[in-house]
């Protein structure tokens, strides 16, 4: 049975002191607005982190995930940078009271924390930065200020940002309500700071039902990605690591993973050799007590750069391989020429579920050396970013509800990407969770599906 949402009661100021242009900053809640006041260099800047969402539910601690989910729905807060500074007297970090926590986690995600701030720039805003449109780039605390103070005066978002947070939320909203089974508890791990943003990540995922289980690092500071679109769709992102790919093992990281029915590893964090050995640990601690291990691809460039390290990770432990065409092209050094049917086939003889999704012309799921095809599901497309997110949350709900066969499962992935796809936002909404997962329920209760392949019961993995 699922326990209840103890939502600690959020502080009302934080403070916070980092390295110049990093931060020495704060976070004043009033009423629904937060400043956040950000140094540039000599000059203080305030971002207002608009909240539409009342924050009387937080301090509620016996709500139930399911009551919060409409007041939640809205997962970006708008965030202006402005000159005004208020006199403000700082007060002292309370340190928020423990959730009530289940005694198992259906789904942990190990991955980057991350705070995305994403708004609308135009060429010449690229071009005088000297930003290149359309790439993705790792900066310095000294450029992401710069870009910031750059944007003075513009209006953005806010958002607990990354590829693994988007799947966890939109894994616990189907899981969220009554049809189908009890609701299903996920949970976070990972790396943020002990300043004003690693507390916003971590109440925004609790506010989608999300806990974030790690415990802030002393004196770190929270990664963030600026993403700079202009009027053709093109995204050009900023990356500031902090201390967002470095995973602490303890004793307490040890307990949790050992009552974690699926554990899903995120990609971006085989980018540093510390937490590829801290990776190898908690995936051997999860398969020795008996949790599904999920690894998701995240970038080509990510796998051409630590092949071996994912290769390693996918033989020993990975029981399920989530990554799109080109991501599975990489892994098998195929050609780009080469059908994903091929690679799909190819790493399905060494792990035993594997998704690969493969744009507007569906998906595949490989098992034992056979690739079946998920048709596309019809869809108008608005945004495309997020939609393989969206998928692999529909293939862990499916696992954890019980799916009886590969082509239900894959069909209500497809359904969940598609929906995504069809919307402004990487986030699955509350209302259209209900309606997947109260579809998927009845089309399991009144179907006894045919299997597509000779290994299309997946009741063995």
């Amino acid at each position: 049975m699922a326990a209840a949402a103890a939502l600690s009661p959020v502080s009302n100021f934080f403070t916070c002191s980092s390295p110049p242009l990093l931060y020495s900053c704060s976070i004043k809640k009033n009423n629904n607005t937060s400043y956040l006041h950000y140094p540039f260099g000599y000059k203080t800047r305030k971002f207002v982190i608009s909240t539409k969402t009342s924050t009387n539910h937080i301090h509620n601690s016996s709500i139930q995930p399911q009551q919060q989910h409409q007041e939640d729905d809205d997962d970006d807060d708008d965030v202006i940078i402005s000159d005004k500074v208020e006199e403000e007297e700082e007060e002292d970090v309370s340190s928020a009271a423990d959730d009530m926590l289940p005694e198992r986690w259906d789904v942990l995600g190990l991955g980057q924390a991350m705070v995305d701030f994403s708004g609308i720039v135009n060429d010449d805003f690229l071009t005088r930065l000297g930003l290149d449109k359309g790439t993705r780039k790792v900066v310095y605390h000294e450029e992401r200020g710069r870009v910031l103070q750059a944007m003075d005066g513009c209006s953005y978002k806010a958002a607990a940002g990354g590829s693994l947070s988007n799947t966890l939320v939109a894994l616990a909203r189907l899981g969220g309500h009554p049809t189908g089974g009890p609701a299903l508890n996920v949970a976070m791990a990972g790396s943020i700071g002990s300043d004003p943003l690693g507390g916003f990540y971590r109440t925004k995922l609790r506010r989608a039902n999300v806990s974030f289980l790690s415990a802030p690092v002393k004196d770190g500071t929270t990664g963030t990605v600026i993403v700079l679109t202009t009027s053709d769709a093109q995204r050009t992102m900023l990356a500031y690591q902090g201390t967002s790919s470095y995973i602490n093992y303890d004793s307490s990281m040890e307990s949790i993973i050992s009552k974690t029915n699926i554990l899903v590893v995120e990609g971006y964090l085989f980018e540093f050799p510390d937490t590829i050995k801290t990776i190898k640990k908690i995936c051997q601690v999860a398969r020795d007590s008996g949790a599904l291990v999920a690894v998701t691809a995240s970038d080509v460039t990510c796998i051409e750069r630590h092949y071996d390290d994912f290769w390693e990770i996918m033989e020993n432990y990975a029981d399920i391989v989530f990554a799109n065409s080109d991501e599975a092209r990489a892994f098998c050094h195929f050609s780009s020429e080469e059908s994903p049917v091929s690679s799909t086939q190819y790493l399905s003889h060494f792990v035993p579920l594997v998704s690969v999704t493969d744009g507007p012309r569906g998906s595949y799921i490989g098992v034992k050396g056979e690739a079946l095809y998920i048709p596309p599901s019809p869809c108008m497309p608005v945004d495309t970013c997020g939609a393989g997110d969206a998928y692999a949350s529909g293939i862990l709900y499916g696992l954890l509800r019980g799916a009886s066969d590969l082509k239900g499962m894959g069909s209500l992935a497809a359904r969940v990407a598609a929906t995504v796809v069809a919307q402004q936002g990487t986030r699955l909404r509350v209302q259209d969770a209900a309606r997947l997962a109260e579809s998927f329920a009845f089309n399991v209760e009144s179907s006894s599906l045919q299997a597509d392949v000779g290994s299309d019961q997946i009741s063995s993995l």
